[in-house]
């Protein structure tokens, strides 16, 4: 079949591409530099307190003094470090979690001004398949962090896939959710998984580049709005 004038010649790659291009451009909307400090403020919060209760544990569990104290010190310091940035993904999507409203809002307000409000899930719903994936991605990552101790190549992808699946599944559910009962969002992204993984992939890349992991939370969620609005006019839904 022969495609219409103007059609995209990789219509996978302007499904892929489109909502991260869309999502990067309204970085400068006010609601998302708020979104940005507040989420800078947590992480904050999250990575000291990883980096405290490390050091209490090593200063309690280990009883020495002198030089040898001192590396100890060191090496509790940078274990810790490797923690905090291992667990960056998840904590990247628990923040974001929190945000969804506002980021999908903004989103709406800019691009989609006439969308009609939808049948959103129970509040209950939401929250419950918010603390389900957190607790997935929590197990899954610390079977990562022992392969990466084992094998540290495969460890470290699987840390890359877990992102993906974190960001893609996790942020795209959460979205729809606002707009359609759990089952349907999980059935719609079901049959979208390629396009929306690839998405969180490529987002999930970002939490190695410090300072652009910091916009996980909103590239990740605007991404994911305008990904359902994609499927959903592709659909006449």
């Amino acid at each position: 079949m022969a495609m219409s004038p103007g059609a995209p010649d990789n219509p996978m790659g302007s499904a892929v591409l489109r909502p991260l291009a869309l999502a990067i451009g309204q970085l400068n909307d006010r609601a998302f530099v708020w979104v940005l400090l507040q989420s800078l403020a947590l992480s904050a919060l999250c990575f000291a307190a990883i980096l405290a209760g490390t050091t209490w544990a090593v200063h309690h569990t280990v009883n020495l003094s002198g030089w040898l104290a001192g590396v100890i010190d060191i090496i509790g310091t940078v274990g810790a470090s490797l923690m905090a940035f291992w667990l960056f993904l998840p904590v990247a999507a628990a923040i974001g979690a929190c945000f969804i409203e506002t980021i999908a809002r903004a989103v709406e307000r800019r691009h989609y001004p006439g969308l009609p409000p939808g049948d959103a899930a129970s509040l209950v719903a939401q929250i419950w398949d918010g603390i389900a994936l957190g607790l997935k991605i929590l197990g899954l990552n610390l079977v990562a962090l022992v392969l990466a101790i084992l094998l540290p190549g495969v460890g470290l992808i699987l840390a890359w896939a877990i992102g993906a699946y974190a960001i893609g599944r996790g942020l795209f559910v959460a979205v729809a959710m606002r707009r359609m009962p759990r089952l349907q969002a999980e059935v719609l992204y079901r049959r979208h998984r390629r396009i929306i993984l690839v998405q969180g992939g490529l987002i999930a890349l970002a939490s190695y580049v410090p300072l652009l992991n910091l916009l996980i939370p909103l590239i990740g969620t605007a991404a994911m709005v305008h990904a359902l609005d994609d499927i959903l006019t592709a659909h006449n839904v």
